[in-house]
């Protein structure tokens, strides 16, 4: 069937601020809705509130509206753009919850608006519990045992029923929010009262419990013409018990039989047909007991979903974008699949490699019930990897999410009894738990203790013959005997093996005890280089026209090098408090750039959630970690020389100097600079040469150099490590009680990462300032003032553009610091300064030689692309060429506010964490940012405020 041709205008909802369930994913969604319906030749209108999202940068749709995601706001949206269709099934559960709304206030039917994609019958059968339940007993397929209450009363009734352990799922919500496994009468009357509070309808419904089952996803596509297809089967290997949001999971399905597949697959189809979704994508989950084979369907979305990203990265087949043609009019048969360009999307996709997402929680920002993992998501990003195998993919993956292992690795300083309970518990970090007892166990009690794990776990014991054979492989790399002579210190077919199963030269060589340069040497000697292999849906039968590519050991290389005139772009990795989407964005907007300029680009990134990560973004992306080995074999590859690592936070900037022995030539500002702003004590010496003004400060690299500091500068004192983001363990020392607090959980101090022990200006006002700047001329997009008090970071804080409260001469003093700031260093490219006023005094206090999460926020409302006028400095295009500086003036140019006001709000997921809100502070929480704009700063602060689900008091 053709394109609808009875509508020419389409409303896409976005999904707002980022918080835990709903994040990035539903902006690469969105955003390749948006493109897919643009080449289609419809007009797109987009709301969304989010100004981190590539999706809301001018030029994606065709009129972007950055209001608040409410009745009210796109009622008025929808009278002014008159559109004839609204697609709400891009934006996740905020975009669903709002349609619904809309439908039940007669917005939609007032102004004559059809609905496309999922409709609101559909909707509401799978989003209702207890329609839902019915409905698949109608299909005859079973149901976990449950029942939907409104009430207190009616959910005691049915505890008396089913016994405990219970759980509790509250109607329409997203990743699990307000769910949870009750194990008490009073953690079940408890979760009950919050679950019926969380819910929209206020009805929840209590379950009985599949602890221990195992779980399954697959994400299903149906068109109009009843054509049906599986895109991705997905695996949890978490049990049920644990969202899976925040389990690893692994594609295609593992532990299935192709009966029990088969069975699911068809089950999956039958739902989407009772349902009532016959256009674009959908999400189904099921339980299976380990036991008896029992098979329950636990629910389904009829939207995509985070998963669906997932799914479309692991396979290669964009799923949003057909789901957008399928709203319009499509069949799957009429969809070409844009990876291969021959195949149509009817073709199932066929995987000859594995896909395994590891979660990313952040342990050390939140409270400690939330170590505990349950059916409500807390997991705040995620990483992914492909291997050949299972061991190769979950040790690339747990390397990739960028919390300190290069792999599935030994638990150090735990005992016997503590494994064991992490094992018991849903723990974030079971499964290097059980790996350790499983390295720890001797030959004879081994199957004793994957017995024991397995019961204890939930874990399937093909998962654990999998973590059994790494151990195996781990022990025989220890268990070498020392080299003689000039014998290499791994066998070559030992150091292949080794590194086929995921193992780092760094990993090898810690368990081979020598150096990891020694390694690599071997390494190279014996000819054993990384094999690049191209994602093409259909496990190699079409040659593909994306190139698409993850790395394997000992096989055949794919792909000719694109050479020196491409450019490498290093990602940002897993989403994370301090450093998210909006960093993907500008890496996203600089590949756009440097294409439109002629130049190929190469991304790498480990993000399934981001549209970096986009097969159309770059003209070649790969799926790989981003640490300094992973980049530098993937320039050798490539024979790429230029890097850009301005725009990816503070990961690619750790990884610079290592890049830069390899031969990489790091566009923008050399190493020298980005060290004298990094490191505490050059930037100290720098603004004292600059005769600027910091907060009286001390470096320390010890314990009791902290003390004397403190002690001399004058408490209260802020502590600020180096080379770190998100004002990651900076703390506010208000006594000498808590200075011990901090250096007894500090990272490990020493004189080459001292800290700075920064006398804390109290009762200051604080000011952002992004800036781009050519050698010499410099250009200040905008001067951001803090709404919060000092001491708050600046992730965490309101902002507003212009400063609300501010007087010339202090903002004169910024625009001329910042420029001199930025010759000293001789920055090219972007810069990020941040100050403090007190008492008409002006204090610098950090600069970051990058991009910052405010340059989006700022891009959008200044009406400069600050991330294109760094890849035109990056081109030879100077600032003063590009019509930002003043050909005859000073040098500095300095942008302002074109919305009139805009205030840039903080989002948080503090209820996650049942009632432990975290006190804010130096350390970000936050877990996005929402917008607002208006002709004065009040409607700009209400309506940012109101996108966050704050309503301010009237």
């Amino acid at each position: 069937m053709p394109a609808r041709k009875d509508i020419q205008s389409i409303l896409l909802f976005g999904s707002g601020p980022i918080v835990i369930g709903q994040a990035c994913e539903f902006d690469y969604s969105g955003n390749q809705a948006v493109s897919a319906l643009k080449e289609e030749g419809y007009r797109v209108i987009l709301v969304n509130p989010n100004p981190a999202t590539v999706m809301t940068t001018p030029g994606t749709a065709d009129a972007i509206y950055l209001e608040p995601l409410e009745v009210e706001s796109v009622e008025e949206i929808i009278r002014i753009e008159k559109p004839d269709a609204v697609l709400a099934t891009m934006g996740g559960q905020t975009a669903l919850n709002l349609l619904m709304e809309l439908d039940g206030r007669g917005v939609l039917s007032r102004y004559g608006v059809t609905i496309i994609g999922a409709g609101i019958r559909s909707i509401r059968l799978a989003e209702d519990r207890g329609e839902f339940k019915q409905l698949m007993s109608e299909i005859g397929l079973e149901s976990p045992r449950s029942s939907l209450v409104s009430s207190i009363d009616e959910a005691v009734a049915v505890m008396e029923d089913y016994g405990l352990p219970l759980i509790i799922r509250p109607s329409y919500t997203l990743g699990g929010k307000g769910g949870s496994i009750a194990r008490t009468r009073e953690e079940s009357l408890q979760a009950i009262e919050r679950a019926l509070t969380e819910s929209p309808i206020h009805t929840a419904l209590v379950e009985e419990s599949l602890l221990g089952w195992k779980e399954f996803e697959l994400e299903v596509m149906r068109d109009s013409a009843d054509n049906a297809v599986v895109v991705c089967s997905i695996e949890n290997v978490d049990p049920m018990g644990v969202h899976t949001g925040d389990s690893i999971t692994v594609a295609p399905v593992q532990t299935l039989s192709d009966r029990e597949y088969q069975t699911m697959r068809t089950a999956a189809i039958e739902i989407l047909r009772a349902v009532g979704v016959d256009c674009g994508g959908s999400n189904v989950q099921f339980g299976i007991n380990p036991v008896d084979g029992r098979m329950v369907v636990i629910e389904m979305n009829p939207r995509v979903s985070r998963s669906s990203a997932l799914a479309s990265k692991a396979t290669g087949f964009p799923i949003a974008r057909a789901s957008a043609r399928l709203a319009v009019g499509y069949t799957l048969d009429e969809v070409i699949n844009e990876i291969t360009g021959k195949t149509v999307s009817c073709f199932e996709p066929a995987l000859d490699y594995l896909a395994v997402k590891v979660p990313r929680f952040e342990l050390e920002k939140f409270p400690r019930g939330y170590e505990t993992l349950g059916t409500q998501m807390k997991s705040v990003g995620e990483s992914l990897a492909l291997g050949r195998t299972f061991p190769e993919a979950l040790n690339k993956a747990i390397r990739a999410v960028e919390y300190g292992p290069d792999g599935l690795e030994e638990v150090i300083g735990a005992d016997q009894d503590q494994l064991r309970e992490m094992v018991q518990t849903l723990h974030p970090r079971r499964i290097f738990a059980a790996y350790t007892l499983l390295l720890q166990a001797s030959p004879e009690d081994l199957g004793e203790v994957t017995e024991w794990i397995a019961d204890a776990s939930g874990y399937d014991r093909w998962f654990l013959h999998q973590l059994t054979g790494m151990a195996a492989l781990e022990r025989e790399l220890g268990e070498l005997p020392a080299p003689q002579g000039a014998e290499p210190p791994v066998p070559a077919e030992l150091l292949l093996r080794a590194r086929q199963g995921g193992l780092t030269d760094r990993r090898i060589a810690a368990l081979a005890k020598t150096s990891a340069a020694e390694i690599t040497r071997c390494r190279e000697e014996a000819g054993i280089h990384p094999s690049y292999h191209i994602v093409d849906t259909c496990a190699g039968e079409f040659v593909a026209e994306t190139p698409y590519f993850y790395s394997t050991w000992g096989e055949t290389d794919e792909g000719a090098p694109l050479g020196e005139a491409a450019v490498l772009i290093v990602g940002s990795g897993p989403n994370r408090i301090g450093q998210g989407l909006e960093f993907d964005a500008c890496c996203t907007l600089s590949s756009m750039a440097f294409r439109k300029r002629g130049r190929k680009t190469i991304m790498v990134n480990s993000n399934p959630e981001t549209v970096s990560t986009d097969f159309n973004v770059s003209d070649r992306l790969y799926i790989e970690p981003l640490t300094a080995e992973d980049v530098i074999a993937i320039m050798k590859k490539e024979g790429v020389r230029d890097a850009v690592i301005q725009l990816g936070g503070q990961t690619p900037l750790n990884m610079a100097a290592e890049l830069q022995g390899a031969g990489a030539n790091i566009l923008g500002t050399s190493l020298a600079g980005i060290h004298a702003a990094e490191d505490r004590k050059q930037f100290a010496d720098l603004v004292g040469r600059l005769g600027l003004r910091q907060p009286e400060n001390r470096m320390a690299g010890t314990a009791a150099e902290v003390r004397a500091a403190a002690a001399e500068v004058g408490l209260p004192v802020l502590l600020r490590p180096s080379f770190v983001l998100g004002g990651r363990s900076m703390t506010i020392a208000y006594s000498m009680e808590e200075l011990d607090q901090f250096l007894a959980a500090a990272p490990v101090l020493s004189p080459e990462r001292p800290v700075l022990v920064d006398q804390f200006l109290e009762d200051a006002f604080e000011y952002d300032v992004d800036a781009v700047a050519d050698g010499h001329n410099v250009y200040i997009g905008g001067l951001m003032q803090h709404i919060e008090a000092a001491g708050i970071h600046s992730g965490d804080s309101a902002c507003v553009f212009p400063p609300f409260k501010s007087d010339r001469r202090i903002e004169t003093e910024m625009i001329s610091a910042t420029a001199a700031i930025a010759r000293e260093l001789q920055v090219t490219g972007f810069l990020n300064i941040q100050f403090a006023v007190r008492q008409g005094v002006l204090y610098v206090l950090e600069v970051n030689p990058r991009a910052s999460r405010t340059v989006p926020f700022l891009s959008k409302t200044s009406g400069v692309d600050l991330v294109n006028a760094a890849v035109s400095i990056w081109s030879g295009t100077d600032l003063r060429e590009q019509g930002l500086v003043a050909p005859d003036g000073d040098g500095i140019g300095v942008g302002t506010c074109v919305t009139g006001w805009a205030v840039k709000e903080a989002m948080f997921s503090f209820d996650r964490f049942l009632g432990h809100d975290p006190l804010l502070g130096p350390e970000m929480r936050s877990t996005g940012e929402s917008i607002g704009t208006g002709a004065d700063f009040g409607e700009a602060f209400a309506k940012a405020t109101i996108a966050t689900g704050v309503h301010l008091p009237r």
